[in-house]
């Protein structure tokens, strides 16, 4: 057999090895990594596709929770795991496109050391103030920022989390600058904005919704590009004047990187069939969650989108985790 013969022999052969891998995957239980602690809207998702990936695909999907330095922790165990299709992370944007810019010395490069599947599900952020605030409008919320720089109070889940940066990009399109105060994690957050400890926030939809159904919470602005289904009444940021902020929270599913393209391949299938399944599609929508379940050459495309806006956020905020 000559040299050329041998180099196509040895390519159908790992061909083969491929396609037969992908058949055979899964053979035992996928271990799906959440950086966050239980409980949020990341575990969430991960918990409403786990069951149905495993009806689909005959295997055990299980969530591990590895909590820490605002998700990086899990996401570089993510990174150092073996590509093979047993390990998943279900992340949050925050690991992927806005601690690289926050956090020096981080342990892997999010643009270059995994195997991106799908953005599962968006959400836009919603700006809301106590029930009792006497703020009705973006309008009033400017004013108030202009009359009394630096004093208006901006709760978040924590320094360099989605609704700190959606708070920082409103102050640097609209001129003005409040008071961030970052808590460790949503719930704290929302419920001193409850209590009326602090005066406003940029939370995701998702987390605050039923808050303000039940007049709780006053919602004066979307961040999405059109009106929230579940917030029908509530203009967008656009509408209420300011351009540019339109701001979505967002979590996705990404593997190690080097994943068999055909593992990969089978296991976007299933993630996108289980993110569009009736039961859980509904859970999602119900609480203002939009099923994105895109391609992966689409996900790259937007996470270097959103990896250079949030960049120079950060950059122009000068904005420290510290």
């Amino acid at each position: 057999m000559n040299f050329r013969k041998l180099i196509a022999a040895g390519a159908i052969a790992v061909a083969t090895a491929t396609g037969a891998h992908a058949q055979d995957w899964p053979q035992k239980t996928v271990s799906i990594v959440v950086p966050f602690p239980a409980g949020g809207s990341t575990d969430m998702v991960a918990r409403a596709i786990s069951p149905k990936l495993g009806e689909k695909l005959g295997q055990s999907f299980i969530v591990d929770n590895k909590a820490g330095a605002t998700g990086t922790i899990g996401a570089t165990q993510v990174k150092r795991s073996p590509p093979d299709g047993y390990t998943f992370l279900v992340t949050s944007l925050g690991p992927l496109v806005i601690a690289p810019h926050l956090i020096k010395g981080l342990q892997y490069d999010a643009l270059k050391d995994f195997d991106l599947i799908t953005v599962a599900v968006q959400a836009p952020n919603v700006l809301v103030v106590p029930a009792n605030s006497p703020h009705k409008s973006v309008a009033d919320v400017i004013a108030s920022l202009k009359a009394n720089p630096g004093k208006m109070t901006f709760a978040s889940s924590g320094n360099g989390s989605s609704d700190h940066l959606t708070a920082e990009l409103f102050w640097q399109q609209t001129g003005t600058h409040g008071l961030h105060v970052p808590y460790k994690g949503g719930a704290p957050a929302i419920t001193d904005l409850l209590g009326g400890q602090v005066d406003a926030s940029f939370q995701n939809v998702n987390a605050v919704v039923q808050y303000i159904k039940g007049g709780k919470l006053k919602a004066l602005a979307v961040t999405g590009e059109k009106r929230s289904p579940v917030l029908p009444d509530v203009p967008t940021i656009a509408e209420a004047g300011v351009k540019n902020v339109d701001v979505y929270s967002w979590q996705a599913i990404v593997a190690p990187k080097g994943l068999p393209t055909a593992v990969r391949d089978k296991a976007h299938g299933a993630m996108v069939a289980a993110l569009n399944d009736p039961t859980v599609k509904s859970q999602f929508t119900a609480i203002g969650l939009e099923v994105v379940a895109n391609t992966p050459a689409q996900f790259a495309a937007f996470q270097q989108q959103e990896y250079a806006r949030w960049k120079k956020v950060i950059e122009t905020g000068k904005i420290t985790i510290d």
